[in-house]
């Protein structure tokens, strides 16, 4: 029985291993079309009194600001063009952090390679599997895609609202524009709220939004122009 059972955790665990790295390249070359929590936001939306909503518009790196990447990463993730999806340094300051706040204000240290592959790949949740699959994920879209598809897909997949998916589909629901034509400032704001995006809102911004918005645009300056 024992042999069994070994035989088949050793064959799903290949399967999986398999299954994930074939998709993990199909993603290089192609949008992801849903994502876990797309679905489970529906699911939401269709049991509670929200509006049913997904917004989702896929646009090339190439048709969205450069602002927009050059703000996440100010707010995100500095250090997004040199490490391997892993910011030691801030996990090391966010366990630190929450070692002194309770739990409603702990903060994470994830990157935005992470975020990628949480939003992609995963679901919402804090639990052990959940951040050791997140890990695995993270390493292998370091390993099979290159910075610039890591931030396409970033900015493409994300959450931006209840309902909003990627910078596209944020640009045109809340400033009525493409996101190649997003400005600094708008950028900042969406960045801004990209920690509870549907809690806070760009275009209706609270006193600390406008606080972090401004702090966003001055890492912006000093980050200078994004390169991949």
């Amino acid at each position: 029985m024992l042999k069994k059972i070994s035989r088949l955790l050793f064959k799903v665990i290949l399967w999986f291993i398999g299954l994930s790295v074939i998709t993990t390249l199909l993603y290089r070359f192609i949008p992801p079309p849903v994502t876990p929590l797309m679905l489970i936001r529906l699911v939401e939306q269709t049991f509670s009194d929200d509006e049913v909503r997904l917004k989702k518009d896929w646009k090339s790196i190439d048709n969205i600001s450069p602002k927009m990447a050059q703000a996440v990463i100010a707010s995100e993730d500095q250090k997004f063009a040199e490490h391997f999806g892993f910011d030691f340094d801030a996990i090391e300051k966010a366990m630190k952090n929450n070692e002194k706040k309770r739990k409603k204000n702990i903060k994470g240290g994830s990157t935005i390679s992470q975020q990628t592959a949480k939003n992609v790949f995963l679901w919402p949740g804090r639990s052990w599997v959940r951040k050791g699959l997140e890990a695995y994920f993270t390493v292998l879209i370091e390993l099979f895609w290159n910075k610039e598809r890591i931030m396409e897909v970033y900015l493409n997949e994300i959450e931006m609202g209840n309902g909003i998916y990627g910078a596209e589909a944020a640009a045109q629901f809340y400033f009525k524009k493409p996101a190649s034509a997003l400005t600094a400032s708008q950028c900042a704001l969406i960045a801004a709220c990209l920690p509870n995006p549907r809690r806070w809102s760009p275009v209706k911004p609270n006193s600390y939004i406008q606080r972090k918005q401004s702090w966003i645009l001055r890492n912006m300056g000093n980050l200078g122009q994004v390169k991949f």
